[in-house]
């Protein structure tokens, strides 16, 4: 039988450490003066939903709550 709670745990710090990228990325523009958010910041966060989506879908698979988000 597949391990799908570890699959989205693993998912789970994965998104965490695309926040800690995004994160580091607006603090990198807010100290060089930039008052628009970093052309990337938007496709971190579309990669950030996606892993949550995936890592919900895997947690109903192992028959736990898709709301640990």
């Amino acid at each position: 039988m597949a391990d799908y709670g570890s699959l989205a745990d693993r998912l789970a710090a994965v998104g965490a450490d695309i926040d800690e990228i995004a994160f580091d990325s607006l603090r990198e523009a807010v100290a060089d003066g930039e008052i628009e958010r970093p052309a990337d910041d938007k496709r971190l966060m579309q990669a950030r939903r996606a892993i949550e989506k995936a890592a919900a879908i895997l947690r109903q698979l192992d028959g736990g709550d898709s709301g640990d988000w």
